[in-house]
């Protein structure tokens, strides 16, 4: 079966399996639709709605803490909301997975999203996460696997930015 461009939220899915994750903590968000839905339907992975993305930082702490490998899953919008959350990651040495759909790039209609979309990288960058850039849908899985290895492998923080452009034009509805 070769991959199509559309079914990249099912290859991100399946790296995630492969790595191990076995909890997944989300503030809903369409650009992860597709993911979210295969993690809630799999009864291998605890998936967990939040109420603010900073609570995912905490959710992974503790999840290693337990034995567990966790991943976060947010809009770039909520790497703002997790600033202070992500010092403790930064000072405990704990792993971190983000992974986060941007906004406030390509083809934005939503200029509230544009501020907090242009400092994503560099905001992630002082809170020393390394940064894996997916622009295509071909690069999906074997960008999140070398994510998945370098946050699990040296207990770091990662972020796999998930382009605007990857997830496609998103249009406001009433």
């Amino acid at each position: 079966m070769s991959a199509q461009p559309g079914d990249w939220p099912d290859r991100l899915f399946e790296t995630l399996k492969r790595g191990g994750i076995r909890q997944v903590a989300y503030v809903p968000d369409a650009g992860h639709a597709r993911l979210i839905d295969r993690c809630r339907a799999d009864d291998e992975i605890r998936d967990v709605a939040l109420t603010t993305e900073e609570e995912g930082v905490a959710l992974a702490a503790g999840a290693w803490l337990g034995g567990d490998r966790a991943a976060l899953l947010m809009q770039s919008s909520g790497v703002g909301n997790c600033i202070n959350m992500l010092s403790l990651a930064r000072a405990c040495r704990f792993p971190l997975l983000m992974l986060i759909t941007m906004r406030g790039e390509w083809e934005e209609f939503n200029p509230w999203q544009v501020p907090m979309g242009s400092i994503t990288d560099p905001v992630l960058e002082l809170c020393e996460a390394e940064i894996f850039r997916v622009l295509e849908p071909s690069e999906v899985a074997g960008i999140a696997q070398r994510a998945v290895q370098y946050v699990f492998g040296q207990e770091r923080i990662a972020a796999v930015i998930l382009s605007q452009q990857l997830i496609g034009k998103k249009v406001w509805t009433k």
